[in-house]
């Protein structure tokens, strides 16, 4: 047993029940249901030891301004270190989904959707260290991410928060930037979200059941958390939904049989956010707040992220009672004990206010943010060469609700208001960019859902050599409502909408109808069932949420001084009635014969599609073995060459599918990625390691093994098998 432990063993035997109990219970800065000041937090850490403050970082707290964040750290650390009996410090968590958003002069990075689009896995690492770098220099000491989501339905408000619809994708890029947070040279922890799964809810709304196959669960939502658990991550958060009928929140199978037992998991688990009290009030699985208590703990959850002093009265009295075994109490507290240690709050809680503000946004990170936005750009269309645009034309129109607006260019989980975020608007990225000769006219055109001045666009696009449409969605989060910046839920976007709304349509009609050449760009948390456009214009620009610098990223993509290579994370829908289309769909009979069958996976564009403005060639696609065994890896190489006319990045994208197996398995599913530079005329063989269990088969009952039979693998349109085989 090492010396922390003794301190932590030494410390729990000091602590009273009910400051065990306050260590399990978390409180927040700002107006949700109720409104908490910095007075009220500090009463409550002062009074009772409670273990958990959320005074900034997130959206209901009115506390932006990045050196006064700092203070209230600061001085909620001092009044637990100093005026509480024990001298506990707190743990100070933020919702950093995207760089530390909800702060004035942070880095905000693109969302997760545009990260996964870039496939690089070493950006993921950037990304997370520079986040958990910012969020250690105001004060906070835990981030809620890296997200784990599969998203299943775009439909899902909160799809822009995951990685994608791939299992393996989003594994790799979410270990990756949990790895880069705990690369990084501050102590900050990482929470994995939202276990098990949240991703494909019943009608696409946020936190609706899930009901899925045991087999489903295990093969499409547990491997990213199985990925990421490997890498150590501090803490898991459940998700708000049920499961199979059993709130996440409140089910011991999950959180205790699977996630401890199972899975292994050693960390703490936090509620998120209310989702304890969910259980009585929504779920309907417990009959009152101190029974949704008892149910939650007893299920696995340690912390109360919003609990406050009912929780610790509540639980108290369970123990009290005979209903929660206090040896129960004491593990997780140690957990939470455990984990403040580590993070080197026992000997210094503070934050230094002028290497905070020498820290945050630094030009090293914006450049990091803007290789993102650059990495991400995933070029959908591009016929007959209408890109790159010539930045030496005499005049460019620039029009579209997202042209000029980095609110809505940032996406959700970060701050909404114009005048407190620094980067880049499209609009601004192309003025900057173009020569000075060149005229850019700016007409807004249309709002998000609501007509504007069309007219005044069509007239510009008449006079313009060039036009760029930037449309798409504005900031939203969970749902699209009120919350956000547009109003009604029924208003674009919502679940039911995954078109374009008839505003934003008819401005993209009318200046085609000009015959000026025209790029449309999506700034867009979600794919967009977009096939009038995808017919009718000839370039089209997925730009994601691409973050604070995202409008000059988009810029350089479209006159050439970027070179696109981003790759479709989701596969994108024609229609909210095609639903669910993914890649790694399952097959199954015709009945009445092939011809008479739509396609099962018939995408507008398709997951892993991306153009270039170069040209890559694919060949000699191998296998270095015939077969491959379990716990075992084989090596696949493919040569690619540029036979384009300038330099480029290419993503290249390895499939695989068993041909049969003892139960039904998905066609096929992305099992390797690699980024790959390549100048001019050069080649290279680009080589994956393979692991066997990829090729795992999940049965019924969630278990997986590894079965003899014919592996296909794909990479563009080049195929290759071999053959799993058992025994030595």
């Amino acid at each position: 047993m090492t010396q922390i432990d003794d301190d932590i063993g030494t410390l729990l035997e000091e602590m009273t029940l009910h400051e065990k109990a306050a260590q399990l219970a978390g409180t927040y800065v700002g107006t949700m249901d109720e409104t908490r000041t910095v007075d009220d937090a500090e009463e409550m850490v002062r009074e009772h030891g409670i273990g958990f403050v959320t005074p900034f970082g997130y959206g209901a707290s009115p506390h932006r301004d990045s050196a006064r964040v700092v203070e209230i750290a600061n001085e909620l650390q001092r009044v637990a270190r100093e005026e509480t009996r024990l001298g506990i410090p707190i743990l100070i968590p933020v919702d950093a989904i995207h760089g530390h958003a909800y702060v004035e002069d942070t880095t905000v990075f693109p969302h997760n959707m545009a990260i996964a689009a870039a496939r690089d896995r070493g950006l993921a690492e950037q990304v997370g260290t520079v986040t958990a770098t910012e969020v250690a220099a105001t004060g906070s000491n835990l981030t809620y991410g890296p997200t784990c989501d599969v998203a299943r339905d775009p439909r899902w408000g909160r799809t822009f928060e995951t990685f994608g619809e791939s299992p393996y994708l989003t594994g790799e890029l979410a270990s990756a930037k949990a790895r880069g947070i705990h690369d990084a040279p501050v102590d900050v922890a990482a929470m994995a979200k939202h276990f098990p799964a949240y991703g494909e809810p019943e009608r696409g709304e946020d936190a609706s059941p899930v009901d899925k196959s045991v087999s489903s669960l295990y093969r499409d939502f547990l491997p990213p958390f199985e990925t990421v658990l490997a890498e150590g991550v501090e803490g898991v958060m459940p998700s708000y939904n049920s499961i199979n009928g059993e709130p996440s929140h409140g089910s011991h199978y999950w959180l205790s049989e699977v996630l401890r037992d199972e899975l292994g998991f050693e960390g703490y688990v936090a509620s998120d956010w209310n989702g304890i009290n969910m259980l009585h009030q929504n779920h309907g699985v417990a009959e009152n707040q101190k029974d949704s208590v008892k149910r939650s703990f007893t299920a696995g959850v340690d912390v109360h992220s919003l609990g406050e002093v009912d929780h610790i009265d509540h639980l108290v009295s369970l123990v009290e009672s005979g209903a929660v075994d206090e040896s129960a109490v004491d593990e997780s507290v140690r957990r939470v004990l455990q984990l403040k240690s580590d993070l080197g709050l026992f000997e210094d809680p503070f934050v230094d206010a002028e290497e905070s503000a020498e820290t945050l946004n630094s030009d090293r990170q914006h450049g990091i943010a803007l290789d993102a936005a650059r990495e991400s750009m995933t070029l959908l269309k591009n016929d007959g060469d209408c890109l790159p645009f010539d930045p030496d034309t005499d005049e460019i129109l620039i029009t579209g609700p997202n042209a000029d607006s980095l609110v809505n260019q940032v996406g959700g989980w970060s701050l909404k208001e114009e005048h407190e975020l620094d980067g880049t608007t499209v609009r601004e990225g192309i003025e900057g960019l173009v020569s000075a000769g060149t005229t850019v006219t700016y007409e807004r055109g249309s709002g998000i859902d609501e007509p504007d001045d069309i007219d005044a666009a069509v007239a510009a696009a008449r006079d313009a050599d060039e036009a760029v449409v930037v449309l798409g969605e504005n900031w939203y989060l969970h749902e699209f409502g009120p919350q956000g910046v547009n109003g009604p839920t029924e208003r674009f976007p919502n679940r039911a909408q995954l078109s374009l709304p008839d505003a934003q349509r008819k401005l993209l009609e009318a200046v085609l109808e000009t015959g000026t050449p025209t790029a449309l760009v999506l700034v867009t948390g979600r794919p967009l069932a977009i096939s009038w456009a995808a017919e009718h214009v000839d370039a089209i620009l997925q730009a994601y949420y691409p973050g604070a610098e995202g409008g000059q990223a988009v810029a350089e993509t479209l006159f050439g001084e970027h070179n696109p290579s981003g790759k479709l994370p989701i596969s994108v829908p024609r229609s909210e009635g095609q639903l669910p289309v993914r890649h790694n769909y399952l097959p199954h009979p015709y009945p009445i014969g092939p011809d008479e069958h739509l396609p099962s996976y018939d995408p507008l564009f398709a997951f892993g599609h991306g153009l270039s403005y170069s040209h890559f060639e694919y060949r000699d696609l191998s296998v270095a073995s015939e077969t491959v065994r379990e716990d075992s890896s084989v090596r696949v190489s493919v040569t690619l060459a540029n036979t384009g006319g300038r330099t480029g990045e290419e993503v290249v994208q390895l499939f695989g599918g068993r041909d049969y197996s003892s139960v039904v398995t998905p066609v096929e599913e992305l099992v390797g990625f690699q980024r790959v530079a390549l100048d001019e005329g050069e080649e290279t063989t680009v080589e994956f390691e393979v692991s066997s269990d990829v090729f795992d088969v999940v049965r019924p009952d969630g278990t997986s093994r590894f079965e003899a039979g014919p592996i296909s693998l794909r990479c563009e349109l080049l195929e290759t098998s071999l053959v799993a085989v058992n025994g030595n």
